[in-house]
């Protein structure tokens, strides 16, 4: 197996920031319909003037394998980030984690966390 394969089953088996978090500021869940992957993201911010900075993150669901090391290598990522940055992320920030080309299907399951850690900033005001 090689090191590529590794670290993604290792974020699916153990995913970092997976669970809940007490009182969160922003909480969203999306499905992905055509897999049935879904996932939550929770978030605590702080604000410093205008500018807003993650600074707690988890994620709970269930998906598979793409969907749920995306969410753990994501969530890994964008702590301690502004809201403009996370806002910034694009489907090739996210494609890096996969060194291999996803297929059209497994790339819907790695983009979900992404889709959902938006919406999730935009809550926050």
């Amino acid at each position: 197996m090689d090191l590529y394969r590794q670290e993604i089953l290792d974020h699916y088996k153990h995913p970092h920031n997976f669970g809940h978090l007490e009182s969160p500021d922003s909480s969203v869940t999306l499905y992905n319909t055509a897999c049935g992957d879904k996932i939550t993201m929770e978030m605590h911010v702080e604000k410093k003037g205008k500018k807003v900075f993650v600074t707690d993150i988890a994620f709970h669901g269930e998906g598979c394998a793409v969907s749920m090391a995306s969410a753990s290598m994501l969530t890994d990522d964008v702590k301690h980030k502004e809201k403009h940055e996370i806002l910034a992320l694009e489907k090739k920030d996210i494609m890096q984690y996969f060194e291999e080309e996803l297929t059209p299907s497994r790339t819907k399951c790695a983009l979900l966390p992404l889709e959902v850690l938006q919406k999730c900033v935009q809550n926050i005001a």
